[in-house]
């Protein structure tokens, strides 16, 4: 039998079991989701649970670090370009995140870094449902459900006017927030769980007994 779509989620704290049980409320609609944790919480394993649990688990799952990819090149990255677009372009063009994503889910990560005039792009898409391949004109359809997760502070940004608030309340149809691990209740028993996830591979089975001070 198939796993369940958040098996891949240790819990056995309280606030990640609610945020697993709202994130599961949720999956089934196509709404925007905005996942709000620190660096190592957990958001692409909430994303990936989230595909799993959607209608559209049949189809791709494609994760963007926003932040990893420089803004020069993220219009591209994302929407794709046609043929000769720009220097160095390939002649035959190519299909971006939205194309490989279509009929599936497109994960964002940390959105906050992604440039304000990307912002705007990624706005228009989502208000239209349309998007244009860098240097081409012809109109695409992006068949896709948008996750993206940041750890930064996007209502402060928001006040300061680096993040635009259209955009900041277009993804956040509904937002998923996972405690950061130094608050967890939780922490002995991950710790275990992690040590024998790892040491599974090697064919080592440890009875892992930690305390406090481990």
């Amino acid at each position: 039998a198939d796993a369940p779509p958040f098996a891949e989620i240790f819990a056995q704290d309280e606030r990640t079991r609610a945020s697993l049980r709202w994130a599961a409320r949720i999956a089934r609609s196509d709404i925007p989701v905005m996942l709000l944790a620190e660096t190592g919480a957990g958001k692409e394993l909430m994303a990936r649970g989230l595909h799993r649990a959607s209608e559209r688990r049949d189809g791709p799952f494609v994760a963007v670090n926003c932040g990893s990819v420089a803004a020069s090149l993220l219009e591209s990255e994302l929407f794709g370009y046609g043929p000769g677009a720009f220097t160095g372009a390939s002649e035959r063009g190519r299909d971006g995140y939205f194309h490989a994503a279509s009929g599936g889910t497109l994960f964002l990560d940390e959105v906050a870094e992604m440039p304000v005039a990307m912002q705007a792009m990624l706005l228009r898409v989502l208000e239209t449902g349309i998007y244009h391949r860098v240097g081409e004109t012809q109109p695409r359809r992006a068949d896709i459900r948008l996750l993206c997760a940041t750890c930064r502070d996007l209502p402060g940004m928001v006040a300061t006017k680096t993040f635009r608030e259209d955009l900041y309340y277009r993804l956040k149809g509904a937002a998923v927030t996972l405690p950061p691990l130094r608050e967890r209740q939780d922490v002995l028993a991950l710790a275990g769980h992690l040590l024998v996830e790892l040491a599974a591979p090697r064919g080592i089975l440890p009875t892992p007994t930690l305390s406090e001070e481990v």
